[in-house]
């Protein structure tokens, strides 16, 4: 005999997990230093969200300007900083929404419209910074927009599956809340003939 049936009540937790895992993808986003980066030796320019550096190719030493004096910068650093702490908000209220026993789906569904929003933000601020730096921030040699850019980008695309997850997950309360009973289904029709 094989049984069928949504055992979610330990399962629940993985969302919450996610956006975890969104916020300490968002927090390498925000504190890393590679952005943008240069392609191939001579490694002469580097950026974060908050800074761009260069160097000459025999200098050691980076000479910094600060991207907030632009107001692309702040721009791109605003949205995709609401972003995460909405993000932040949203884990926190998950969290409460999956530690009671009776869940609150329509809650829970609020939490999903929530992520959109901080998907939102966040593609604002992803999508203005390399336009914006490309046209205003002279480039020196081959450079690529590298691995904490590439974790902003992650991050983001967790958060919206995590939305899809959230907005779709009243649609199967009983399921989750374990007040239906499992289907059985028999392998073989020789075991249960009033089924044919």
């Amino acid at each position: 005999m094989v049984v069928c049936g949504l055992a979610c009540w330990r399962c629940r937790w993985l969302l919450p997990l996610l956006l975890g895992l969104a916020i300490i993808m968002g927090i390498i986003a925000l504190a890393g230093r590679g952005w943008l980066e240069s392609e191939s030796e001579p490694y002469v320019q580097q950026a974060s969200l908050w800074e761009s550096c260069t160097r000459g190719e025999e200098d050691l030493n980076w000479n910094c300007e600060s991207l907030m004096d632009y107001g692309w910068g702040r721009a791109a650093a605003a949205t995709y900083l609401v972003g995460f702490v909405i993000l932040v908000i949203c884990f926190a209220l998950a969290v409460i929404a999956f530690s009671i026993e009776i869940l609150r789906f329509n809650f829970v569904r609020g939490i999903g419209g929530l992520l959109f929003v901080v998907a939102a933000f966040q593609i604002i601020g992803l999508v203005i910074y390399p336009v914006k730096f490309t046209e205003e921030i002279p480039l020196t040699g081959d450079n690529m927009f590298s691995w904490a850019y590439g974790f902003g980008w992650a991050s983001t695309v967790v958060v919206i599956g995590c939305a899809f997850f959230f907005c779709c997950l009243p649609n199967w309360e009983d399921e989750v809340l374990g007040n239906i009973k499992p289907s059985c289904y028999y392998s073989s029709p020789e075991r249960a003939p009033y089924l044919n």
